[in-house]
């Protein structure tokens, strides 16, 4: 399975649009090579960078696999879990200013059941879910830096 976006290249500088800088709008991702039986895609986003530890930027599940691609004006058709900042939904990459380029990780996972989580869900509740149950992954990763 492969995970893209058209705003960013692998290991390339996330646009400022998709940071706290800039709108904090989710970067459109688009996936392929969904294996057979895969009936849910979840999704998360860390910051491994970050000076407390991993710092997680969005976490969402029940995105149509045959859909192919998740745009920022998709996200009421999905179910968001509860962010780092302690929101529900995407929030943007926004590391410190001075430490040098933070990565963030779009992990899509490929799932054979669908996940019953309430939205605001934390990441650890959305991998208890999925655990036992995924088919594939895929990962993109960005950078920014301040």
């Amino acid at each position: 399975m492969d995970l893209t976006s058209p705003n960013f290249e692998e290991g390339d500088p996330i646009p400022r649009v998709h940071t706290c800088d800039g709108e904090d709008m989710p970067p459109e991702l688009h996936w392929s090579g969904v294996p057979s039986g895969v009936v849910e895609l979840a999704l998360t986003c860390e910051d491994p960078d970050a000076p407390s530890g991993t710092f997680v930027h969005w976490v969402a599940w029940g995105i149509d696999p045959s859909s192919g691609r998740l745009a920022a004006d998709d996200s009421s058709a999905i179910r968001q879990g509860r962010n780092g900042f302690g929101n529900n939904g995407f929030g943007g990459p926004c590391p410190p200013p001075g430490h040098g380029p933070h990565h963030y990780e779009f992990t899509l996972y490929a799932l054979d059941q669908p996940i019953d989580l309430e939205p605001g869900s934390t990441i650890d509740a959305l991998r208890s879910a999925i655990d036992g149950h995924i088919r594939a992954t895929a990962t993109l990763m960005g950078t920014y830096e301040r």
